[in-house]
């Protein structure tokens, strides 16, 4: 099993705050089940109740200093939407349960259906593609549908998502086949 499999087998908890996400470990994780925040930034949020300027300054300072302690010792991890998007794209196609952070709210229309890519390799094993896509992510023709075109460098893909954890790829426009993703 890869580490990033491994990771996401761990859990997270997620806390959102100020446009990006925080995530501490935590022994289980349920995507439907709201999470508190992350002490580390529960703690500066609090910090806004008090009334006392040198009070809310000291309180501040102190936990920030806090929070950028968890986050170097990996403790708390912030990450922006972007790098949320990205690790959606870079993790499309595995078979496995991803948080909800990284998978998308389906009620928010954030889930990643489908993806587009080059080909940076492409050849037949057994009478089936295996196309490295341009960030090396490798992916296997399942059935035994022909591509009219062989795909080659450069080739553009679309690989969508279908129903049960299927997926179908598409080089240069053409029909799609099933694939599977590899690594």
């Amino acid at each position: 099993m890869s580490s990033f499999a491994h990771s996401w087998k761990t859990g997270l908890a997620v806390a959102a705050g100020a446009g990006s996400i925080l995530a501490v470990g935590q022994p289980a994780f349920a995507a439907d089940v709201a999470k508190p925040r992350a002490a580390q930034l529960q703690a500066v949020v609090d910090c806004r109740k008090l009334t006392d300027p040198a009070e809310r300054l000291a309180c501040y300072d102190g936990a920030t200093a806090k929070l950028e302690a968890a986050e170097k010792a990996g403790d708390v991890v912030v990450v922006d939407r972007e790098q949320v998007r990205e690790a959606q794209r870079s993790a499309f196609g595995f078979n496995f349960r991803m948080p909800t952070f990284i998978s998308g709210d389906s009620t928010k229309g954030e889930k990643l259906q489908s993806l587009e890519s080059t080909v940076a390799e492409a050849r037949t094993v057994n009478g089936k593609w295996v196309i490295v896509l341009a960030d090396g992510a490798i992916w296997n023709q399942t059935d035994n549908e022909p591509i009219g075109r062989s795909p080659k460098a450069g080739s553009k893909v679309t690989i969508r998502q279908g129903s049960v954890g299927s997926f179908f790829l598409s080089v240069d426009g053409q029909r799609s086949v099933r694939a599977k993703r590899q690594n």
